[in-house]
């Protein structure tokens, strides 16, 4: 054990954590993979206390009402001045805990323990993380409320979707930054703040893009906003109609573009991370170049989202951009690397860099 590691111990709780990011998400997991600590562990519980409010407004399974007030509760258990105790949260939320957990439910049955961990960490820590997570969770309850009468999240036009994006990403995207800009000079940090927001927009907008499928099916939610289908002919309860794949891709098309425009600005963010206190430029590229490569996908086969039920890039393509960035990714490089992935599977590149 070296001193980095002696001065950040692992307790049984914490290593449960580490451990639930592994089965809910498998890049955040390449993500805090790649950071040290003390970095690793704030990300790692900043995105759990994330994950819970996640899963209760995906779940299609409890009524809009029901799950805007458990969102708002969930909201009052991580404000440490309002009496709501992550107990209480957990005893509300117990009737719709499926019988059979999966990965993420088991991360909100757990939720008093995540809670408590999360409190364990330092208070300039907590004062980075809480305020992008309960924007995020009332953000979340907010869109619910807005959308009860339809059953599910039904998105009107672009700039919904971009302020859906905004709280359930983009928040995310002001969580990673508050962290790494603690330290760091007043132009590194106002360049970072100034493109957090693309950062997170982007990879929740290839999420919009690929998991047209999976949103409508196991979610009840449409994503794709309503104009654009509208503009197509193709009624947003019918996204998964088979006689509408060509007018449906046609809409991923847009949203593809759209993600595309927040590249650079990404990029510009990647550039000026700084790699401090167990920060690492390779966390974040690594999602960064996987987003690349699955736009690149999606725009050669914007039908398979709705014909095959998504679009997804080879495991040797994600084991390629995880090799480079450990061997010699830097962010001088980024760019090059980014046009090879653009045009071509990392893997099936020359890549020199």
């Amino acid at each position: 054990m070296n001193e980095e590691q002696a001065a950040y111990p692992v307790d049984d709780d914490l290593a449960w954590c580490y451990d639930a990011v592994q089965g809910v998400s498998r890049t955040f997991a390449i993500t805090i993979e790649e950071l040290e600590e003390p970095t690793a562990r704030h990300i790692c519980l900043g995105y759990l206390l994330c994950r819970v409010a996640d899963t209760v407004e995906d779940a299609g399974h409890i009524p809009p009402a029901e799950k805007a007030e458990l969102l708002r509760m969930y909201a009052d258990v991580l404000d440490e001045e309002d009496p709501t105790t992550a107990v209480d949260f957990r005893e509300q939320v117990d009737p719709w805990i499926p019988d059979e957990l999966n990965d993420d439910w088991e991360v909100v049955a757990e939720s008093p323990r995540v809670v408590e961990t999360y409190r364990q960490l330092s208070p300039e820590a907590r004062e980075d993380i809480l305020p992008p997570v309960l924007e995020l969770t009332n953000g979340m309850a907010e869109f619910v409320d807005r959308h009860a009468d339809s059953g599910g999240l039904r998105i009107q036009t672009l700039d919904e979707l971009e302020e859906y994006c905004w709280y359930v990403a983009g928040t995310v995207g002001s969580l990673v930054t508050g962290l790494v800009t603690r330290g760091t000079s007043e132009s590194r940090e106002t360049r970072l703040w100034d493109n957090a927001r693309s950062f997170g927009l982007l990879l929740q907008l290839v999420n919009v893009a690929k998991d047209v499928s999976d949103d409508y099916q196991e979610e009840n939610n449409v994503y794709l906003p309503a104009e654009w289908l509208a503009e197509e002919g193709v009624d947003r309860d019918n996204v998964l109609d088979p006689e509408n794949e060509e007018e449906v891709a046609t809409v991923i098309e847009r949203v593809v573009d759209h993600a595309s425009g927040y590249l650079d600005d990404t990029q510009t963010y990647l550039e000026a991370l700084p790699e401090h206190r167990g920060n690492r430029l390779s966390a974040w590229g690594i999602p960064y170049l996987l987003a690349v490569a699955t736009l690149r996908e999606l725009r050669k086969r914007p039908a398979d989202v709705v014909r095959e039920g998504g679009v997804k890039i080879s495991r040797m393509e994600v084991i390629a951009i995880i090799g480079w960035f450990r061997q010699h990714g830097d962010r001088q490089a980024l760019e090059q690397v980014r046009n090879i992935i653009e045009n071509k599977p990392l893997h099936e590149a020359d890549v020199s860099v």
